[in-house]
């Protein structure tokens, strides 16, 4: 007669996963976001030098005192 079969091993069912090792993909996903979204908005560079005041009159004095040359669509007028 055959041999009767022997117990090698039980299978059993692995615990379900906790929370943390179902759900981690995400919450590194949205604190990268979140920390790429801060970085981004609130990163500014220093300013070079501090703000000057700009001077009131930015037009040019004439070349030579008292010879004020205009330009016209045509040309030079004297």
């Amino acid at each position: 007669m055959a041999k009767a079969p022997t117990v090698i091993g039980v299978l059993t069912e692995p615990p379900a996963p906790t929370w943390w090792k179902v759900n981690r993909h995400k919450v590194f996903g949205v604190t990268g976001l979140l920390i790429g979204y801060l970085v981004g908005t609130h990163l500014h560079s220093a300013p070079q030098q501090p703000d000057q005041p700009r001077p009131g009159h930015t037009t040019p004095a004439p070349a030579t005192p008292g010879e004020n040359r205009t330009h016209t669509a045509h040309g030079l007028a004297a």
